[in-house]
């Protein structure tokens, strides 16, 4: 028998969770005997197996990645240089991203964070204002958020919101995403008049967001979205 926490509380329903450093949590109803439990996890042994293994790859793949100078990293699907200057600025010349010296590996990650939120601002603002136009919509408002499992979102006010991360997408990408949330603005759902309005400005919008999901993929196996 696996090894599992069992937290238990006042859902109605016995289920798995994988945790991010690859435990089992079994989250039950505080009436459901421990026998039984049991007998849930043994029925579901090579599903749990088959995730932590998966979960396993991801830690070390992560573990395996760091950021140095002299490495490249990607902005709107192409690879730019980290690159060290004199003096304490940061930020993002068109050729490369530059940092100060003497930064560790994790400074310098979080420096390289800073400064996509800082392209992200300015970047997605000028997309908006793009493809609003385009749609005949006006947002409320727009802003860059530090969203990991959400790319975008529009509000019940029709405020516009993104996540730093999709400016590491390519650029078809990234309009795609701002085209789906500004989309909403006009239909606050995923209808088919939601995809037809999507459609109508992007009609390959099916193979934009298939290379959303790779892009996730590979964002959670160098550690981005943790």
């Amino acid at each position: 028998m696996l090894t599992y926490e069992l937290i238990r509380s006042n859902r109605k329903t016995v289920a798995i969770h994988i945790t991010k450093d690859a435990t089992v949590e079994l989250r039950a109803p505080f009436h459901t005997p421990k026998s039984e439990i049991d007998r849930f996890v043994f029925s579901k042994q090579d599903w749990i197996n088959k995730q932590l293994a998966i979960r396993d790859q991801t830690l070390k793949k992560q573990a395996a990645f760091t950021l140095n100078y002299g490495n490249s990293i990607t902005l709107q699907g192409n690879n730019y240089p980290l690159t060290a200057r004199v003096g304490n600025r940061i930020g993002f010349d068109g050729k490369s991203f530059f940092l100060p010296y003497g930064l560790s590996a994790e400074e310098i990650k979080d420096a390289v964070i800073q400064i996509y939120k800082l392209v992200a601002k300015r970047l997605l603002t000028n997309k908006v204002v793009d493809y609003a136009r385009q749609l005949g919509v006006s947002p409320a408002g727009i802003r860059v958020t530090s969203a990991k499992t959400r790319w975008g979102s529009c509000s019940n006010k029709n405020s516009i919101s993104f996540s730093w991360l999709l400016v590491i997408a390519d650029d078809n990408v990234i309009d795609y995403v701002v085209a789906h949330e500004l989309a909403h603005i006009r239909e606050h759902n995923h209808s088919d008049r939601f995809w037809a309005i999507v459609a109508s400005i992007m009609p390959d919008y099916k193979a934009r967001k298939k290379q959303l999901r790779t892009l996730q993929l590979r964002l959670e196996n160098e550690g981005w979205t943790e």
